[in-house]
């Protein structure tokens, strides 16, 4: 491709990339609104089913209709799906006992668990300078996760494991990226959210396990029930904000370049401050700014440096005369 061709495909990916942080962020604020008062997997089950039935209707008419159903590569797609299922799930259910705010800012350590990940299984080179800001950010982590203190609670660390299974995520698509659109993608990951809240809703949705004793776990053990009237927009609009959200990532990824695209997700954070403050009156205690601005600089850092060694070695490679 063209320079030209990669600035506008970069940037047409960033736009992606833009509306699917607004998408999710809507979410976010949705599930911690619910959370105290229905089943996690009871949520997911008719947000997946409601955003099954977008894609159905909405979205695979304007991709090619239901051809894109098909693939070659299932397994992939499957992979891809449970990681998004717990990543999610894992996500939910720290927002269920966290401020919003901290939830996603702990979350953001993805971009550090992506590098630790390219030295561990691709057995890429990383220098000092990276460990340095991998160490920062964890540092971050550490001072709003509070451990060894009475403020620690263990729902703070299942934002960490969903950065983890979303830095897979992230891996997963840009391999499958270019034979499979993002509306196969986004397909793939409806029907595994509709299959795993199904099965956690056979297994725990009889709340004979339910408890009070924390919020996460309240959230994830209660039994389903029915749902009240003016809760259905919300579970519409979260049903449509997860598949858009689900498919303007996947399209993000599949035009741009991740070091370009995945700074704009951090737009996030702001939106997450604000839903703390206008829907639960909760802003970030003042030592949870200091583990915020560690997470968010250290990770826009490492994005930066891998655009200048992507950049490095794009002016090494040989040229075609």
């Amino acid at each position: 491709m063209t320079p030209a061709t990669v600035q506008q495909s970069n940037l047409t990916g960033a736009l992606f990339a833009l509306m699917a942080v607004m998408c999710f962020s809507l979410n976010d604020v949705g599930i911690k609104f619910l959370s105290d008062t229905y089943a996690l997997h009871q949520v997911i089950f008719i947000r997946s089913s409601i955003g099954a039935l977008v894609l159905l209707t909405v979205i695979m008419p304007l991709s090619g209709g239901f051809k894109v159903m098909r693939t070659r590569r299932l397994k992939m797609h499957l992979l891809r799906g449970v990681c998004v299922v717990f990543a999610n799930m894992c996500l939910f259910l720290g927002l269920a006992a966290m401020p919003i705010a901290d939830a996603v800012a702990v979350f953001f350590i993805s971009p550090l668990v992506i590098t630790v990940f390219s030295v561990v299984f691709l057995g890429e080179a990383v220098g000092a300078r990276r460990w340095v800001a991998i160490a920062v950010g964890f540092i971050g982590v550490l001072v709003i996760v509070k451990p060894g203190t009475s403020a620690f609670q263990v729902a703070s660390l299942l934002p960490m494991l969903a950065a983890m299974l979303y830095a897979v995520i992230h891996i997963v698509a840009r391999k499958i990226g270019g034979t499979e659109s993002a509306a196969t993608m986004a397909f793939y990951i409806q029907v595994t959210f509709i299959i795993a809240s199904a099965g956690f809703g056979l297994t725990l949705g009889h709340g004979a396990f339910a408890t009070e004793t924390h919020p996460s776990l309240s959230f994830l053990l209660r039994a389903w029930g029915p749902v009240m009237a003016e809760d259905w927009l919300i579970l519409f609009m979260l049903g449509l904000s997860g598949v858009m959200g689900g498919f303007f990532i996947s399209q993000a990824y599949r035009l741009s370049e991740a070091a370009f695209a995945a700074p704009f997700e951090y737009v996030a954070m702001p939106m997450a401050i604000m839903w703390g403050v206008t829907v639960f009156g909760t802003w970030p205690a003042p030592t949870a700014w200091i583990g915020i601005a560690l997470i968010i600089g250290s990770g826009l850092y490492l994005l930066w440096r891998e655009s200048v060694k992507d950049e490095t070695l794009a002016g090494k490679a040989p040229r075609r005369r």
